[in-house]
C-alpha cells in the first residue's frame, strides 16, 4: 500500500522500529501489518487507505516493554510529527486504539489497523512460535512466573472473545488459526 510519508519522517519511524530492544515489535512488524492491510484491501475490507497505513506506521513507533503508555506517546508524536497533516487526529485515534484493540463495528479504520496488527496470531505454527518467543525476549526483565501468568491471562481473554478479529475478511483469513495458536501456547505456559 503506497503512501506518501515526507522522507524526515519515514527516516525517523524506520529509525525508531529498528530500535535494539525491539524483538517483535520491530520493522518486520511493521512489515506484516502492512502486508496485512493490504491483503484485507484485496479482500475488499473498506477503509480510508492513507490515514489507515500512517497509523500502521506510527502504532508503536515508541515501544519500551514494560510502559504502560506505548500507544499514547506513539499517538502524541504522530500528532506532532504530522501537525499540518489533515488525517493527523485520525493517525492519532486510531494508533490509541491499538491499546484495546476493540474498534466499533461501525469503525471501518479502527477494525483494519486492528485486524492487521493481530494478524500475526493467525500466521503459521512455526511463525507464531517466533512471535511468541520474540515477546518473551522483549519481557525478559519480568520473571518467568509473573510473565506466564500474565501472558495466560491475556491470551485467555483473545480465547474467551466471541472473535478475535473484528472484520469477515480477517476472520476467514486468520481466525481459527489464531485461536490454535493461542491455545497451544496458552497450554505451553502451563
Amino acid at each position: 500500500m503506497a503512501v506518501d510519508i515526507p522522507h524526515d519522517i519515514r527516516t525517523d519511524l524506520l529509525h525508531r522500529w529498528n530500535e535494539p530492544h525491539r524483538r517483535h515489535h520491530n520493522q518486520r512488524h511493521l512489515d506484516e501489518v502492512l502486508a496485512a492491510l493490504a491483503e484485507l484491501r484485496g479482500a475488499d475490507l473498506s477503509f480510508a487507505e492513507r490515514p489507515v497505513v500512517l497509523a500502521a506506521w506510527f502504532h508503536d513507533a515508541v515501544y519500551k516493554p514494560l510502559s504502560g503508555t506505548n500507544e499514547e506517546d506513539s499517538a502524541a508524536l504522530a500528532r506532532i510529527a504530522l501537525a499540518d497533516d489533515p488525517d493527523r487526529d485520525e493517525v492519532a485515534r486510531l494508533v490509541e486504539l491499538t491499546k484495546t484493540h476493540e474498534p466499533a463495528p461501525d469503525d471501518a479504520n479502527g477494525v483494519a489497523l486492528s485486524d492487521a496488527d493481530f494478524a500475526v496470531l493467525g500466521a503459521d505454527p512455526e511463525r507464531y512460535d517466533e512471535y511468541a518467543a520474540n515477546v518473551r525476549t522483549e519481557f525478559r526483565r519480568v520473571p518467568g512466573f509473573l510473565y506466564r501468568r500474565k501472558r495466560r491471562e491475556l491470551l485467555t481473554e483473545f480465547l474467551d472473545r466471541p472473535h478475535i478479529f473484528a472484520s469477515t475478511p480477517a476472520r476467514e483469513r486468520w481466525e481459527a488459526t489464531a485461536r490454535a495458536n493461542i491455545a497451544r501456547e496458552i497450554q505451553s505456559l502451563s
